[in-house]
Formats: structure tokens, C-alpha cells, sequence
């Protein structure tokens, strides 16, 4: 059932004709382009209530002036028509619907079963390998702190079953006590077993059933005076133990996923707390894009039918939220089904629930705050350099060029954008560049913002208000060049370039219509808005150049990485046994070698995941 009017749309006579069913209502533009999608248990009093005289919020009313048509879809029921809502959310993307910005699968952590010497790794995406799925973890880090432990604590392998046949001796991880040594027969098939057989209770969260067993076997060692065995065996269940002292532990029997929500002008965070078997996996913020809805419930509402039933994700036993939802009953159902086993949705919970209930809450309050203050921070910045270039508005989105190569070796550009909540990760862009003479930046700056702007003029994306070259005259004349001939007006060109001193707070400014230079004081914050965009693009370029480099030279991944010489390579290798374990660990693992600062560690797990 379709309403159109050429200016204003007649909501009288559509509701007239409109059913009473349950289904799902599209509203479009003038233009044709949707502004948001909805579902209902009566489509004629939902759709009627967004046009009634009076008790509209302001986002509502501005949604209502913009709809030029609806489009409804008749279901069989109201679980039916939740299913097609976060189904067509997920494929149109309505601006005025509750949008997540993260929907990556969750990772998992598998215990292959067709081996001898069974190993335990990281999984994310389809359960394509054979074995036990322990998970969903919320992050990748969460995943790798829980492998470290098995590492540490079980001594069990990790490594890729090529690696594991083609052994003649131990590799550095059996040297540092970090596996039994497997590949060569150091430990026996029934030994191994009993060892993976404890990582396993582990990861089900029986860890005092796991005491309980080794504290036994330490008395039967000592009793038959074998004190080395009961030494390990003592040294086990004390890094177990403290491993311990790090979780929380409860009695909860299956999974629940917790979710807190805080709202103020300005935003909104969800936090969600992940329970597997008892124990608090780790925990996660989202940030969804809120536009119409007016209430932490109705934020929860449409954020849980989204976050599980639009997706992949893993649906757990029981989902706890810090409020009552007002189609509570509706969701579960759809959950539910979707998931084949009974799903609950409770806000009313005691003991160790109501504990976590009061974390995730106390959490996204937390991080609301961090939020809202960080924005009017960069909002202050904005507002500086509106002021410092005589804006008649404040710019909405800027971008950023820079280019890098190692004496003319793959010769990446790159291009980052901000927009009024800082960086946008969604819209950074790298691009490889060919046929040019090598170091020739003029030529490399050309040729990016070429291909760059051809498909924005050709409406391939937004055109920003302010282009940020980084570099002095000779990168901003070409930038000026490429807009001249696509005919693009409307774009701000500014250039950046380190001052005589090239030090930090001396930067000169390039004005791109007039080439007039302008140095800033250094506590300027329009100045500090754009030394954290170049110095974004600046780490953005290099990273690419070191992925492109890299895989051109097919060598240790390590080299190049500033800071990292022959010493410290030795160091993380004899550490974590070789690269691919490197490229497997956290910061914090990475900061543990004696040689590596926090600093380091950070651009280390940088240089190595030039996808974040």
C-alpha cells in the first residue's frame, strides 16, 4: 500500500485506508529515499500516533515534515514483522533508525578434535573448522587474554598444524614454558589429553573442580615422594588461582549478555557485559546513531533487535537489561525463533545478576560522560577553526592527504576523515600509487586527489568543507589543480607544513586561494584540530606503506618497524616463539617483553594490524 503527493503528504486520507494488522511501515523523501523503518502490532494506530496535533518530540516532527510517502507491508504477526524490520534496517539504513556502527561476527575459541595433539586457536566468522566452540567473546583481546592463560597455565599448543608436523626439536614456546612440547614427543597422548581435559573445564568456568583435581594429584605426588611433580603441580594451581582472583566468578548456570544504557543531549552509549558459564568474558561500548527515539527502553528495544536479530551474532541463554522493555514479550519470541532454544529478556534480577546489571549500567553512564566531554572538546576545536578561517558555518567534515614511501618504494596516499565527533574511521581511504616518477610527492599528491575526487564529483560520497593538505605550497598547488579541473568550488583547500624550526606547535598554515602563510600560536585549538587530523593521516599513510612494503618484500613483518632493531626482534621472537604468535598478541602482551615499552607495544600491534 503506497500514499505519494507531489509537496505534502496526505496522512488523512492514507490512514483511512490503512489495515489494523500487524506489519512493517517504510517512510520515504520527496526524492525517494528512505527515512526510516518501523513495525507494528496495529499499523493503523502506530502510523496515526506520528501525526496527531500535539505530544510530538522535535525529531519526531522533523521526521513527519520530510515524509513524501509510506509503504507498509502486512505480517502474520507482530514477531513476524520485528524479523522484517531489523532486516530491512540492516539492508536500507534508514537515517532516522537507531544504526550500530560495529557489526563484525563475535570470535570464538576452538579445541580441534581430529588430532592426536588437539590445539586450541582463535576463530571468527563461519564454524567452518572441526572441533568445540567455546564463545562468543565481545573482542578479539578477549579471545587472545583467554589463549594466554591456556598457554600459561595448561601448556597447550596454538600452532598451526603445518608448523606442528614439520618440528624436529622444540620451538621457543616449549622453551619459555608456554607448551608441553607435543610436536616431538615430550609428552605422552594421554598426558596431553588430561591437560586439554582441565583447559577445557576452564573455559566452562569449573576452575575449583580444577583445583580440587590438582590439589589431589599434588598430595599423590608428594605421598610418593615425586616433590619435582608436586612442584608443578603446586606452581599450576597457583597461576590458576590467580587467574581466578582476576574474574568473577559466579554460579550462574549457561550465558547472559548484560546491557546498560545512558542518554543525554548529545548521546547515547550502550554498554554490554558478556557472561559465558559463569564467568564476565570482557565488555563492550557501543555508540549507536540515535535520532527519533526518546527513551534509554526504546533505545534498548530497537539496539537488541538489531545487535541479534539483523545479524550473526551468537543469542545467549538470558539477555539483562537496566530497563523494562514495553515489547518485551514480542522481542523474546523473535529471539527465540531465531535461535531455535528459549530466549528470556528480564530487567528484575538479584544476587550476582543484579551486580552486573548495576556494572553495565554503571559503565555506560561512565562512558556517556567521557563521550559528551571529548565532544565538546573537538566541538570547541571546530568552533576555533571556523573563527581562524572566517566561516560564515561550522565545517561539518574535513580530510586529510598524505603521502608515504621509503625512497620511492610503494608509494601509498592516504586519506582520513573527521566530521563533529572526530575521527571516521568508516570513510579512510589508502591508495596505491602507480606510474609515477619514484619520490615524486608532487606527482603522488596529483594523483590521489584524482581519484579521490572523480568519484566524489561523480557522487560517489561527500565532498568535505575543509581538504587538509599536509605539506607546503608545492602539495597544495596540486591540490588546487585537481579541484580546478573537476569543477569543484565548494571545498576549503588549507595547507599544513612543519615551520622553520619543524617542531611541533610551529606549523605554518597555507592558505590554498591566496598561497598567504599564517603561523598559529601553539595552545590555538583550531591549530590542534588540525595537527591531530595530519598527524591521523601521517599514521594512517605510513601504516599502508608498511603493509604494501611488506608483502612486495615478503620478509619479517617486524622489519621496519621504527624502534626495532636486531635486539629487540630477538627479544619478541625468543618471547612469543615467532611472528605469527606477535601478530596474535595484545598491547599488554606485547609491553611484557623486558625491551618494549607501552609506547612501543602500541606501534608495534599497529605496524602489524594496519586494518584498525
Amino acid at each position: 500500500m503506497t500514499a505519494t503527493e507531489d509537496s505534502l503528504f496526505d496522512s488523512k486520507a492514507f490512514l483511512s485506508r490503512l489495515t489494523s494488522r500487524p506489519g512493517v511501515y517504510q517512510m520515504y523523501d520527496v526524492n525517494g529515499a528512505i527515512l526510516y523503518v518501523g513495525k507494528a502490532r496495529n499499523l493503523k494506530n502506530r502510523v496515526s500516533s506520528y501525526f496527531r496535533a500535539s505530544g510530538l518530540t522535535t525529531k519526531t516532527m522533523a521526521l513527519v515534515a520530510k515524509i513524501a510517502r509510506i509503504e507498509v507491508t502486512v505480517t502474520n504477526s507482530e514477531t513476524e514483522a520485528l524479523l522484517l524490520e531489523q532486516n530491512l534496517i540492516k539492508e536500507l539504513r534508514p537515517p532516522y533508525n537507531i544504526l550500530l556502527r560495529d557489526d563484525k561476527s563475535y570470535p570464538y575459541i576452538l579445541i580441534t578434535d581430529k588430532d592426536e595433539y588437539p590445539a586450541v586457536r582463535f576463530q571468527r566468522g563461519a564454524k567452518k573448522g572441526k572441533g568445540r566452540y567455546f564463545g562468543p567473546f565481545p573482542s578479539g583481546s578477549a579471545v587472545r587474554e583467554s589463549l594466554h592463560i591456556l598457554q600459561k597455565v595448561f601448556l597447550i599448543r596454538q600452532c598451526e598444524d603445518s608448523f606442528f608436523r614439520n618440528r624436529s626439536r622444540p620451538c621457543l614456546q616449549y622453551q619459555i614454558k608456554r607448551c608441553s612440547g607435543p610436536c616431538v614427543g615430550l609428552i605422552t597422548p594421554e598426558q596431553y589429553r588430561e591437560d586439554l581435559r582441565h583447559a577445557t573445564m576452564f573455559l566452562e568456568g569449573r576452575n575449583q573442580t580444577i583445583m580440587d583435581e590438582l590439589g589431589a594429584q599434588m598430595d599423590a605426588a608428594s605421598a610418593e615422594l615425586n616433590f619435582e611433580k608436586a612442584a608443578e603441580l603446586r606452581d599450576q594451581i597457583s597461576r590458576l588461582r590467580q587467574v581466578q582472583e582476576q574474574q568473577y566468578v559466579s554460579g550462574l548456570q549457561g550465558d547472559a549478555d548484560v546491557f546498560g544504557c545512558a542518554m543525554q543531549a548529545g548521546g547515547t552509549v550502550v554498554h554490554g557485559l558478556f557472561v559465558r558459564q559463569g564467568r564476565v568474558i570482557g565488555s563492550k561500548v557501543y555508540h549507536p546513531r540515535v535520532s527519533i527515539e526518546e527513551s534509554p527502553a526504546d533505545v534498548l528495544a530497537a539496539f537488541i533487535g538489531q545487535f541479534y536479530l539483523a545479524g550473526i551474532r551468537e543469542i545467549p541463554d538470558q539477555l539483562i537489561l537496566s530497563y523494562e522493555l514495553e515489547e518485551n514479550d514480542a522481542l523474546a519470541q523473535a529471539l527465540s525463533q531465531k535461535r531455535g532454544r528459549n530466549v528470556s529478556i528480564t530487567h528484575k534480577v538479584r544476587g550476582d545478576r543484579a551486580g552486573w546489571q548495576r556494572l553495565a549500567q554503571t559503565n555506560a553512564e561512565q562512558q556517556l560522560a567521557s563521550h559528551l566531554a571529548n565532544k565538546q572538546n573537538i566541538h570547541g576545536r571546530y568552533l576555533a577553526l571556523q573563527d581562524l578561517l572566517g566561516l560564515d558555518s561550522l565545517p561539518q567534515r574535513l580530510e586529510c592527504f598524505d603521502i608515504s614511501h621509503s625512497s620511492g618504494e610503494a608509494t601509498v596516499a592516504s586519506c582520513v576523515v573527521f566530521d563533529g565527533n572526530g575521527p571516521l574511521k568508516s570513510d579512510y581511504r589508502t591508495f596505491n600509487i602507480e606510474g609515477i616518477t619514484p619520490g615524486d610527492d608532487y606527482a603522488a599528491m596529483h594523483q590521489a586527489l584524482t581519484r579521490r575526487y572523480t568519484r566524489l564529483k561523480k557522487g560517489e560520497g561527500k565532498l568535505p568543507d575543509i581538504l587538509v593538505i599536509d605539506g607546503g605550497k608545492g602539495q597544495v598547488a596540486q591540490a588546487m589543480e585537481v579541484l580546478g579541473s573537476l569543477q569543484i568550488d565548494e571545498v576549503l583547500v588549507i595547507g599544513i607544513a612543519k615551520g622553520p624550526t619543524r617542531k611541533a606547535g610551529f606549523e605554518v598554515l597555507v592558505s590554498g586561494e591566496t598561497g598567504a602563510e599564517q603561523m598559529l600560536q601553539g595552545d590555538s585549538a583550531a591549530l590542534h584540530l588540525l595537527q591531530h587530523i595530519r598527524d591521523e593521516a601521517h599514521r594512517f599513510a605510513i601504516t599502508g606503506h608498511r603493509a604494501r612494503r611488506g608483502k612486495a618484500r615478503k620478509q619479517s613483518r617486524l622489519e621496519g618497524i621504527p624502534g626495532i632493531g636486531p635486539k629487540r626482534r630477538r627479544e619478541l621472537l625468543r618471547y612469543f616463539g615467532g611472528v605469527r604468535e606477535i601478530e596474535s598478541a595484545s598491547v599488554e602482551e606485547i609491553a611484557k617483553v623486558s625491551t618494549i615499552s607501552r609506547a612501543l607495544a602500541e606501534e608495534i600491534h599497529a605496524a602489524l594490524h594496519p586494518e584498525h
